[in-house]
């Protein structure tokens, strides 16, 4: 419980310290937490041995720790580009809350994918999910921020009551909550399937998979920039990452009836994703259907049902991370400075800020897909684990929609680089910490396609859960 632990206590760091600071002070709180997060990311690549606490119901292997680990350096991104963000006058009294809200959600994922049941899986969600409702609302004065945390407090109530009905009937049905004996005992009676079905509907919210993903364009929209980023990657890429090894271990028997499921929630989630996408003017309801078309790709590692599946969806959250990452710093760089979020404010935008534009325009082929950049590799990885399995036709259509998010995609590099504007946004300097997230952003757009080792060790990792 290394993770959780470091966690927790600095969490509790950080509370204390922000009792202690005076008044004038409160600005210290950002650069202590984040540094202290940094060591908490770097402890998290040292070596651990796997082990079961409190009778199986906490895991833990090498694969989690990698999850956990990838979650880290997400997070990092995130805090370091929020500090702008936070020495504004409306955020300088509450930025302990910020750190200590964000944190608390990421000991929650931790506990949810590390959990060896089905009530440590449910405890970790809920901890991940109603603290991540105040973050929404953090600017509780704007109207749109107030209307973002409401949708998603009850978006998330609804979710939760629908997964918890199916947790019920899995209890009822097997009389165990403990994954593996409910894998033994799982079958395909008409309970259990009903029982699955709400599972899959509930963890469809969370990972905002047509038709559960009408939230999701006013909840970015109205949150803060960091906070929406957060919501798309890293609440995202711990969603996908339980959903997959809970549809591996206890839900194998069914094999054959989840595939189907995900084969149509797969095209009808990447399509409307993309469709809708199209139409978007202001750019957190346009990375906000971008992401639920990004779901729906991955959606083509998990219906593999293969070691090659779990493997291709791992590093493509890894790659996800770091593309979206490096398009909401982008965003939050620019809002920041101007209060400006449209596309069509991004016209002209090379000629006064060219390095911003040129790391959105990599940070958009990465999520289209176009090499040499990481994105390419992982919708490969995803594309490959499905032909694999025979899904022919997914394959076929999960390429046509690649296909038209490249022209949305396009849409945003035409208005910085070609689309002329007499009064741009004006040139201006990031603060040290954003600049370092977006490095770090451009560093990994190149460094995970290229290293080519990184896939092999999280696919000899696999087996474990696989086994």
């Amino acid at each position: 419980m290394r993770h959780e632990l470091l966690l927790t206590a600095l969490a509790l760091v950080v509370l204390i310290i922000d009792l202690m600071l005076k008044p004038g002070q409160k600005n210290a709180i950002i650069p202590i937490t984040i540094i202290l997060f940094a060591l908490h990311t770097i402890a998290g690549f040292l070596p651990a041995q796997p082990g079961e606490l409190f009778g199986s119901m906490y895991r833990t292997d090498a694969l989690h720790v990698m999850m956990k680990n990838i979650l880290n350096v997400g997070v990092l991104i995130i805090l370091l580009q929020s500090v702008t963000w936070l020495h504004k006058d409306e955020n300088r009294e509450k930025m302990a809350e910020y750190f200590i809200i964000l944190l608390s959600t990421l000991i929650g994922m931790y506990f949810m994918i590390s959990s060896g049941d089905f009530l440590m899986f449910y405890l970790g969600l809920e901890l991940a999910t109603v603290p991540m409702t105040a973050l929404a609302a953090y600017r509780h004065h704007e109207t749109k921020s107030a209307e973002a945390g409401i949708k998603l407090l009850l978006s998330s109530a609804l979710s939760s009551g629908i997964l918890l009905f199916g947790l019920s009937l899995v209890y009822g049905s097997t009389g165990s909550i403990y994954y593996n004996d409910v894998a033994a005992s799982f079958s395909q009676t008409p309970m259990q399937v009903l029982a699955f079905i709400f599972f899959f509907a509930g963890m469809a919210f969370k990972i905002s998979l047509v038709p559960f993903h009408l939230w999701t364009a006013d909840v970015y929209e109205g949150s803060p920039v960091n906070v929406t980023s957060y919501l798309s990657v890293i609440s995202k890429g711990a969603a996908s990452f339980i959903l997959i090894i809970i549809l591996y271990i206890v839900f194998h028997s069914i094999t054959f009836l989840w595939k189907d499921l995900v084969y149509i929630i797969a095209i009808l989630t990447m399509t409307i994703g993309n469709l809708f996408a199209l139409r978007q003017k202001n750019m957190k309801r346009f990375l906000a259907f971008s992401s639920i078309a990004q779901a729906g790709f991955i959606l083509l590692g998990i219906i593999a049902g293969s070691k090659t599946g779990m493997t291709s969806v791992i590093y493509f959250v890894l790659v996800y991370i770091f593309s979206n990452l490096g398009a909401f710093g982008v965003v939050s760089a620019i809002s920041n400075a101007t209060g400006k979020e449209n596309m069509d404010d991004y016209d002209g935008l090379y000629h006064t800020n060219p390095k911003l534009s040129l790391l959105m325009m990599l940070s958009v082929f990465s999520l289209a897909g176009i090499p040499p950049v990481a994105g390419f590799f992982g919708k490969f990885f995803l594309f490959t684990s499905a032909a694999s399995a025979g899904y022919y036709w997914l394959v076929f259509i999960a390429v046509l929609n690649a296909t038209i998010s490249l022209y949305y995609y396009l849409l945003v590099v035409k208005a910085m680089f070609i689309n002329k504007n007499e009064a741009p946004i004006a040139s201006f300097k990031s603060d040290m910490a954003t600049r370092i997230a977006l490095i770090m952003c451009t560093l990994g757009l190149f460094a995970i396609g290229f290293w080519g080792q990184l896939y092999e060790l999280i696919n000899n990792l696999s087996i474990g859960i696989l086994n």
